[in-house]
């Protein structure tokens, strides 16, 4: 069973739809480990090297997607984790590709549906 680590990372405290999704992708087959609320990026890596995830997934709503992208992507340097991420949650339309950019994979902005997640992530893991 592939394992998805989900993480609100910031000050960011609005995790209904990261639960939301995380209850979707365990019934569509994934293990899923929550990290809670208001984790840094170093917490976040050392989560995931302990667990040694699939994928990352980070909720982001507070507006600080870019910053936490280039925070991510500086730390999975760091600690040389080769793990993919992709960033969920208000993400405008033209900073999509600046968070790809910044090194996730996907970026889904509100409105993107819990299918849409699934999918993407059974064609790439």
């Amino acid at each position: 069973m592939k394992k998805i680590l989900l993480c609100k990372p910031g000050l960011d405290g609005h995790d209904v739809g990261v639960k939301v999704l995380g209850h979707a992708l365990t019934e569509a087959g994934y293990q899923v480990k929550y990290t809670g609320l208001r984790k840094s990026i170093p917490e976040i890596a050392a989560i995931a090297q302990k667990e040694k995830p699939a994928v990352i997934g980070l909720s982001i709503l507070s507006g600080t997607h870019l910053e936490l992208c280039r925070q991510m992507a500086e730390e999975m340097r760091r600690a040389n984790l080769n793990i993919p991420w992709i960033v969920g949650g208000n993400i405008p339309d033209e900073d999509i590709s600046a968070v790809i950019a910044a090194g996730a994979t996907a970026a889904f902005p509100t409105g993107t549906t819990i299918e849409e997640v699934v999918e993407y992530l059974r064609r790439t893991i």
